[in-house]
């Protein structure tokens, strides 16, 4: 975490889904402010160069689409909840996250819960880009140093006792199991329905992919952002329905993605290996 900016990973996501909008057709998530906030053109996302970790968000289209495709997949159960009454949204680990400037709800709140470089880094980038910040947005900024989740998020306005969706995307596998255990816990104690959608990273079954998962690891601990958890689908389903989760539903990567494009050949083959440890899950209470 750069104490002077977002993460390297935030960046990289806010790339690939910019450069998801002209490069891939038709485009499975829409997202007409990622490269305003980022402030590049299409011409500068499409020379970008595939040599560092911003460059290869670009040029990796599996990779692209799955960051898209993560996105439609929490959206879209962010709108389904709202059809049903729930007016506030947690983004846990924000990043340079879009939705509240694209919210199409007036009475639904907002609440980008960040690391407070990335979130000051966020709010000179809307200002430079012209983003108009909602009244139904309100960062919350946790260094969890100092902080813990449960105090800033409910002095922020946050209503523990209404309804809510917590949207938790590239995050679960930065922080070890008994952290992420902590916050699907504090999670779980919303007193009415609530609803949490997050990715995660499943072990390597085979020695090809354990290789690939250690080359993966080792790049992100030199970038400053270790790999510190895995989940099996079956072992982190259990831990859901011990914390009273009774609604799970379970996707890899691969799958998700081609349910977005019809059924069509995503990727022309067998699933990449960029993705095939990847899942995303939706589990309600």
């Amino acid at each position: 975490m750069d104490n002077d900016g977002p993460s390297r990973t935030a960046l990289i996501t806010a790339y690939a889904r910019a450069y998801h909008q002209i490069a891939d057709h038709p485009p499975i998530f829409p997202d007409p402010l990622a490269a305003r906030l980022l402030g590049v053109t299409a011409e500068e996302l499409t020379e970008s160069g595939t040599t560092d970790s911003l460059g290869l968000a670009v040029s990796d289209r599996s990779r692209r689409l799955f960051f898209a495709a993560r996105a439609r997949f929490a959206e879209d159960a962010v709108a389904a909840a709202v059809a049903t009454g729930v007016r506030q949204v947690v983004i846990l680990g924000a990043g340079l996250d879009t939705f509240a400037y694209r919210n199409p709800s007036p009475d639904l709140r907002v609440f980008e819960v960040d690391h407070p470089a990335t979130q000051a880094w966020k709010r000179e980038r809307l200002t430079a880009a012209g983003i108009d910040r909602p009244e139904t947005v309100t960062f919350v900024s946790v260094d969890f140093e100092t902080s813990t989740l449960a105090t800033e998020l409910e002095s922020s306005g946050f209503e523990r006792t209404d309804p809510a969706v917590f949207v938790w995307l590239g995050v679960v596998f930065y922080l070890t199991p008994d952290a992420a255990h902590a916050t699907l816990e504090y999670i779980a104690g919303q007193a009415q329905w609530v609803e949490v959608i997050f990715d995660y990273l499943q072990p390597a079954v085979g020695e090809e992919d354990r290789a690939y998962q250690r080359v993966r690891a080792d790049r992100l601990a030199a970038a400053g952002e270790p790999v510190r958890s895995y989940f099996a689908p079956d072992d982190l389903a259990a831990q859901l329905r011990a914390l009273g989760f009774t609604d799970l539903e379970d996707h890899s990567a691969p799958d998700l993605v081609a349910g977005y494009l019809d059924g069509s050949a995503a990727f022309g083959g067998e699933p990449p290996r960029a993705l095939r440890a990847n899942r995303i899950l939706r589990a309600s209470r």
